[in-house]
Parts: structure tokens; sequence; C-alpha cells
């Protein structure tokens, strides 16, 4: 078995291996402990839950592990988690002044996740929309590097302009540690800097556990939440998914946008966990007087006129990679995707308004479509493909998707693992109804899902060599 380990690790045994050293000091990223994973699985026969690798396991606890799998067919991890246990907010985090801190022109912005897809196009609308600088946390040694890295994300999507440098300042810092990474002088001269906060950055990874996705989007929330209150009061604009509402509580149920967050049972997604949590602190600093508006879209897909997707997402993946297999199947009861640009100005109009302050939204869109009527679209583009049932889909993609070059292959724990839920028991109905009559008197519109907009991606999916031309 070891020498079975050793040669899936790809390490060379006729050299010195420190067999007590932890996995996670071999070079070890996301990308690769999830192919770690799937050879492991594939090449020894097992179904090796991730959090093994990073709970800092050596090669020979490794073997001992497996062997144990082996013998059992089963590997005793800690699934479920006291979400409500983890809605913790600091006490530290309150507010020294009660006063209005509502401004209609701000000067200074705060913005996270401006190298990420939404914060792209929100460091966009940002500019376009308001005089104010853009105070950007972006994780770099340097503040040229850092600069870089933004203008480079932006440039990928094709909305960039010179006339953005100047009004674009870098903050070097990491949102999983204590004070954003900053020094307490530093974290406190932001904080009287800045008039307003959009928390847009956090980490989506359909594979790792909870505990993998906290310092980022739980205790990051957390210390959004301490530059708010430090000092002056900062409104914050935090963006969170429809996904909180994963819990099987809500199947069936309408959900409305002022409907309390309260329930977390059933949920089994990692990163909507991570959210919940995030959310439910958001609900603590509201009670303590800190303005919090809270955002809620749902898949979110590429602009409506150009078509600039984020391709290494999962509905992007899902795409290319039932193309290559030749099938697809529903993963949710409905392909519900709201383009980027109608979220990101959404969020920038409702936030600049006096009347949605502290209040919640949701970005949905009203007109969906179902994973089938996808299928037949790709289909009409004369790609071979058809829908079939999520079972025999996770058959075929377990046959065909075990090299490192297919575009489901990172996502093969996640979809090997799940499985849908029974018929009867169906996905909320999000509701959002309060956010289209909040955004009545502007001219933003949620494009519906159909052959146009369709059309307008999968033109961007060839034009960008994403896709292969039929």
């Amino acid at each position: 078995m070891r020498e079975k380990v050793i040669k899936v690790l790809g390490l060379d045994e006729s050299q010195h291996l420190d067999l007590q050293k932890p996995l996670n000091e071999m070079g070890l990223n996301s990308l690769s402990n999830i192919d770690l994973k799937n050879r492991i699985d594939t090449e020894i026969g097992v179904n090796l839950p991730i959090e093994i690798l990073l709970a800092g396991s050596n090669i020979h606890q490794l073997v001992d592990i497996l062997l144990e799998q082996l013998t059992s067919k089963s590997i005793a991890t800690n699934d479920v988690i006291d979400l409500e246990a983890e809605v913790i907010l600091d006490h530290a985090i309150y507010l020294e002044h009660n006063y209005d801190s509502f401004l209609t022109e701000p000067t200074a912005i705060f913005l996270t996740g401006a190298t990420g897809f939404l914060g792209a196009f929100l460091l966009q609308e940002l500019l376009q929309q308001t005089q104010a600088d853009i105070y950007c946390l972006v994780r770099a040694t340097d503040n040229d590097s850092a600069q870089i890295k933004v203008q480079n994300n932006l440039e990928y999507y094709g909305i960039w302009q010179d006339a953005f440098r100047s009004r674009i300042i870098p903050i070097l810092g990491d949102l999983s540690k204590f004070q954003l990474g900053l020094s307490t002088e530093y974290f406190q001269k932001i904080a009287s800097q800045i008039d307003v906060i959009y928390h847009s950055a956090a980490w989506l990874n359909y594979v790792y556990p909870y505990e993998a996705l906290k310092p980022s989007n739980v205790l990051g929330t957390q210390e959004i939440f301490r530059l708010a209150s430090f000092g002056k009061i900062k409104p914050v604009h935090h963006i969170s998914t429809i996904a909180v509402f994963e819990s099987s509580f809500y199947f069936g149920k309408t959900v409305n946008e002022s409907d309390p967050l309260a329930h977390s049972s059933g949920m089994k997604l990692s990163y909507s966990q991570s959210k919940w949590v995030a959310e439910k602190l958001a609900t603590i600093a509201r009670s303590r007087g800190i303005p919090v508006s809270i955002y809620r879209p749902p898949f979110i897909s590429g602009h409506s006129q150009t078509g600039a997707w984020y391709t290494d997402d999962v509905i992007c993946r899902m795409i290319k990679g039932c193309i290559q297999i030749g099938s697809m199947a529903s993963i949710t009861d409905i392909l519900d995707l709201s383009p980027v640009d109608y979220v990101s100005k959404s969020i920038v109009y409702l936030s600049r308004q006096r009347e949605a302050l502290g209040k919640s939204f949701h970005l949905n869109n009203p007109q969906p479509i179902s994973w089938k009527e996808l299928t037949d679209f790709i289909r009409s583009l004369g790609y071979p493909i058809k829908h079939i049932s999520y079972q025999d889909w996770q058959s075929q993609l377990s046959n065909q998707a075990r090299s490192q070059s297919h575009p489901l292959y990172p996502l093969l724990p996640f979809f090997l693992k799940n499985s849908p839920e029974p018929q009867q028991a169906r996905e909320p109905e999000i509701s959002c109804q309060a956010t289209q009559t909040a955004l009545a008197e502007s001219s933003i519109i949620c494009p519906p899902v159909d052959t146009k907009l369709l059309n307008t991606y999968f033109d961007y999916f060839t034009r960008s060599s994403f896709l292969d031309a039929k």
C-alpha cells in the first residue's frame, strides 16, 4: 500500500522520503489536493474524503487510513457541523458613535473581490456611477503588482479604461486574516478614510469542507464588520447568495426578501454553509447598529451584451464538460442565471438609495431556464448532446472525466458524492418581487435566459476559444 500511495503522489521512492512530513508541506494547493483525491480514488479503489488531505496527514497516516477504508469500506468524518454554534461575531465589534452614516456621494469606497468576476464589474460600475476613490483589498506583495492584478482582471473581461487607474487604490491585505492582515495603525487609518464598504469577495469551492472555507467566507466577513464599526460608521453592502436557503426547511416554500434567515438543517454544500453563517453575522451586525444591506444573486452568468464570463466557474465547466461527454443532467430544479452586468448594476443602484439601506434583495432571474432547455439549445447549435437522468449522467461522468484535462475533473468529488433530492423535495421559490419594485424607477432589467442571451454566451465561448465552433 505504501508503494501505491507514493506512486499516486508522484514521488521517487529511491530518494529519501520523510513519511512523517505533512502532505500540505509538499506543495499541494486546492487543485492538486482535488487531483490527488481523484487519483487515490481511481487507482486504489476508495472514496477518500478530501478532509483527510487537509488535516495535515502525512504519508504514513494516509496509508493507515486507506488500509482502514479498504477493510471497513468507510472512513469516519465529522460531516455534521452545528452552524448555529458558528454564528459568533466578536464582541469587540460595536459602534462607538451612532449617527446617520448614509452619504449620497461618498468620496472613498472600500471594495473586496476586485480581482474576481463580479468584483470586476462592481468596480467598473462604482467608478462610473460615483466620483469616489475605490480602495481595493488585494493579496499582493506590493502596490504595483496589486494594481496590475486589478487591471489585468478588468482587461480580461474587456472593461478596463486607463482613466480608472488614478482612482483605484490597492490595499495590500488578506480577507482571511485578523484586521484583514493590516497593521492596527493602517487598519484604523483606512477605517477613518472610507465612507462605505462593498463586500464581494468569497472563496467558492464545491469540494472543500466548511472548515477550509471558514477563514475567508466567515471570519473575513467578521473583519469587514470590524472595519465598518471602527470610528465612523460605514454602511456595508454584503454580497451573499440565494444558496443560503439550501436548507431542506425551505423546500417547496416561497422565500421573500424580508423573510428572516433562520434555518440551516440539511445544508450539504460547504460554500452555502459558510455563506449562511456569514449572513447570520450580518444580522448580528445589523442588531448592533451597523447598516448592512444584503444582496443574494443566483449563479452569476456572463455579461448580457458582450458575453464575457468567468469560464472557470461551475456552469461553464458543466457546459463544456457535458458537450465532451455528450450528455447533461439537471443538477438543480431550474438553471437560474443572472447576467453579471444586471447583478453589478442592481447592487450599485440599490446601494445608492437611502430607502434601500439595511434591506435584503434577491437578484435571481425572474425568467430562468431548465437544464433540459439548455441541453436542447446546445443540441440546436450542432453539438451532439442529450439530456439523461442524474444517475446515468454520474456513471458517464465517472467513466469519461478521469483525465486532468477534462473540465469536470476538479468537480468529480462533488458530482459523484451528491445525488439529487427526492422528487417531492423541491427547491424553494425565490421571490424577487420587492427587488423588482425597488429597481422599477431605474432602467435596470434582468434579461431573460432565452435564445438571444444564450447565443450571446455561446458566441463568446467560441470567440474566446473556450468552445470549438460548430
